[in-house]
């Protein structure tokens, strides 16, 4: 049985169609949706310093973006949460202290194809996450 599902977002559109797929399945076993931003610290750090509170504050303003089009996409009601830190091991983290019973997430994020099936991040989830993740891929617009 699936009661709370997790949905790991950054905005992109290549998670759009994973955040579909997720909250039908939600609405299947009618489970708890929750929606999950994380801040790329690591990201954050690496950018030059006179611009890091800028971009970290860019990247909390594109969270409440990505957590907002997740609850416009539902009827029901959505628990959303922003973590900082690197995405995966804080996906993992998440799915354990809720106690998830699957993460959804796309296979590319904001940085497009910068590896060759699936993102580095959603690669990392599904290696490490405690929960079973499914990874939805963004369609071409010729198989739409």
């Amino acid at each position: 049985m699936i009661d709370t599902v997790v949905i790991a977002t950054d905005g992109s559109e290549s998670v759009e169609r994973a955040v579909t797929v997720a909250l039908d399945l939600a609405r299947r076993f009618d489970a708890e949706v929750h929606a999950l931003y994380v801040v790329d610290e690591g990201e954050v750090n690496s950018s030059p310093e006179t611009l890091r509170e800028e971009f970290h504050d860019a990247l909390e303003a594109q969270a409440e973006a990505a957590l907002e089009s997740v609850r416009e996409n539902t009827n029901g009601s959505v628990v959303t949460a922003v973590r900082e830190g690197d995405p995966a091991a804080e996906i993992g983290e998440y799915a354990r202290d809720n106690d998830v019973d699957v993460v959804a997430t796309g296979t590319r994020g904001r940085h497009g194809e910068n590896r060759f099936l699936i993102g580095s991040v959603a690669e990392r989830v599904v290696r490490t996450c405690p929960t079973p993740v499914l990874t939805v891929r963004q369609l071409d617009p010729s198989e739409a």
